[in-house]
């Protein structure tokens, strides 16, 4: 996703957010209702763009949030609320939220399990196609590049608590987001694995990735490991191999 692209996208959700809170002003100053205090509420603001039940949206950059790991969730909400995720209408709906509220919103989107969409079909070559599949399944071990499975889960749904699925995701959006944890522009108070991950990475080696992420159907079970079922590729204090 290009810089000027990324700023259109944050104008417009900007602009977006404006138009929300003039028509809750105007509904304040015209109308007694006052909307409950309850979890539908508070996630009100995020189902607009990720779907009514975390599905997520046919944007490509808009995800599914449904069934991820609750601490997954809580961490990414954290770090755009203190900035070490910038996307500048993330950081204006959470900024003011407590752990309290961020916490709840997690445990609501991680017990959602909607149908997981459909995905466009990757327009990659059947080599690039066959390459991501080698990256995801087995990595590289001669650049000390660990399988996808390794951490994330033989069915890619992730492992609970901390480490999410990579299933009913775009292409594009994946790509973005190896790309912005190999810069740092994404991060969070839990140790940053991806990171030192992806600066071994080539833009070949995320390409490949993304498209046969994007390709894969819906898993049988879409519930992420449970802590400790798997001996993960990485200690992640330290992002050494183990």
């Amino acid at each position: 996703m290009t810089v000027k692209a990324m700023r259109d996208r944050a104008v417009r959700m900007a602009f977006a957010l404006s138009l929300c809170s003039f028509a809750a002003a105007t509904l304040a100053q015209t109308s007694s209702v006052t909307l409950p205090d309850s979890i539908d509420t508070r996630v009100m603001a995020c189902t607009g763009c990720h779907g009514s039940r975390g599905e997520g949206s046919h944007d490509d950059y808009y995800p599914r949030l449904a069934g991820k790991p609750a601490g997954y969730l809580y961490n990414q909400l954290a770090a755009f609320r203190n900035g070490q995720r910038k996307y500048a209408p993330m950081t204006y709906l959470l900024e003011y939220l407590p752990d309290s509220y961020l916490h709840e919103m997690a445990q609501y989107f991680a017990a959602q399990q909607p149908p997981f969409p459909k995905m466009p079909k990757p327009t990659a070559s059947p080599q690039v196609m066959a390459f991501g599949k080698k990256l995801t399944n087995e990595g590289d071990k001669a650049r000390d590049i660990p399988a996808c499975i390794a951490c994330h889960g033989a069915s890619l749904t992730g492992v609970s608590p901390n480490i999410p699925g990579l299933l009913g995701l775009r292409a594009k959006y994946i790509s973005a987001q190896l790309g912005a944890s190999r810069y740092g522009a994404r991060g969070s108070d839990h140790p940053n694995c991806m990171q030192k991950i992806t600066q071994r990475m080539t833009d070949s080696d995320i390409a490949a990735v993304s498209a046969w992420l994007s390709s894969l159907p819906e898993p049988l079970s879409p519930a992420p490991a449970t802590e400790g079922s798997l001996p993960l590729a990485l200690t992640c204090d330290t992002g050494e191999p183990k």
